[in-house]
């Protein structure tokens, strides 16, 4: 249920059945931002040649294979201990990667210290793009006419770091959930072609785009956004957007509550506030404070 507790919604219709509901717009959008997630993911295969990932080095490399590795016999219902077995890895290293999403998350970008090949980085650079498969001993051959005096093992280790690699950025599913949710007035100028560019990537891709447009316009109480809700859910149901879609049965199954969000001014700020002080109160108090102590300091002004 979209922002509220079913049992509380239950309790309250019991006990005032005259009493307006209204679900919390931020939670709304929160479960949508969940579900766009899920979405953008399952259309990773269309969106993610607008802008790949970079090579990499040897440990993204290895990183990225042992995710691969370890989410497809996940995937193929093997268990965590034997996927252990299987890999010839730690047990806590098997559950560390499961817990993953996506295996961008474990790159982690190191502080690396200088050295005598940074001076030639642009020369590798340009080099490495122009020709990926450029043998390092060419390179070495090169640099040194440039005046490089390191050794060889030095520059293989400034390539296998990846330190040579673009700037290109790497757009993960949750850059792409980013850019779709945020308001196209707040993106950054750069960040625009980029969203048009995966939002045509696929036909599934462009409706979840229109919907989260849709959706947000929503979010703004006025006259008549419960009649455009329905219309909102009748499109969803026309796409196939399976985790949408989920979202729509769930406000249906609260439908008045958030009919009442969408239509009528109140929020749910002041209540959030009054829970907020509540925790903050206990937290001062190590979670030593008996009930009176606790009703006491809550009633203070």
């Amino acid at each position: 249920m979209p922002g509220r507790s079913a049992t509380y919604a239950e309790a309250v219709r019991r006990a005032l059945p005259k009493a307006v509901q209204v679900s919390d717009r931020w939670h709304l959008w929160r479960n949508l931002c969940a579900k766009v997630l899920l979405e953008v993911r399952a259309h990773a295969g269309c969106w993610a040649t607008i802008n790949p990932p970079r090579p990499g080095g040897v440990h993204e490399q290895t990183t990225r294979d042992r995710w691969n590795k370890i989410h497809d016999l996940l995937g193929h219902g093997v268990g965590l201990l034997d996927c252990a077995r299987r890999l010839n890895l730690a047990l806590n290293t098997v559950k560390r990667y499961a817990r993953m999403p996506e295996p961008q998350v474990l790159r982690i970008t190191p502080t690396y210290r200088p050295t005598l090949v940074g001076s030639y980085r642009d020369h590798l650079r340009a080099r490495r793009a122009a020709d990926p498969a450029v043998p390092v001993t060419r390179l070495l051959t090169e640099i040194r006419e440039l005046g490089y005096t390191g050794s060889a093992n030095l520059l293989v280790r400034y390539l296998n770091q990846g330190r040579a690699d673009g700037d290109r950025p790497v757009t993960t599913a949750r850059h792409v959930s980013r850019l779709l949710l945020t308001k196209p007035g707040n993106l950054h100028p750069n960040e625009t072609p980029l969203l048009q560019k995966i939002t045509a990537s696929c036909p599934e891709m462009t409706a979840l785009a229109s919907l989260i447009r849709g959706f947000a316009a929503l979010l703004t109480p006025a006259e008549g956004n419960d009649v455009k809700l329905t219309e909102w859910i009748t499109q969803v149901r026309s796409v196939d957007l399976p985790h949408i879609r989920s979202l729509t049965n769930g406000i249906e199954i609260d439908r008045s509550a958030v009919d009442s969000a969408v239509t009528l001014p109140y929020h749910n700020g002041r209540t959030e506030g009054v829970n907020t002080r509540t925790k903050r109160i206990m937290r001062q108090m190590h979670g030593r404070a008996g009930f009176d102590l606790r009703r006491h300091r809550i009633l203070l002004p």
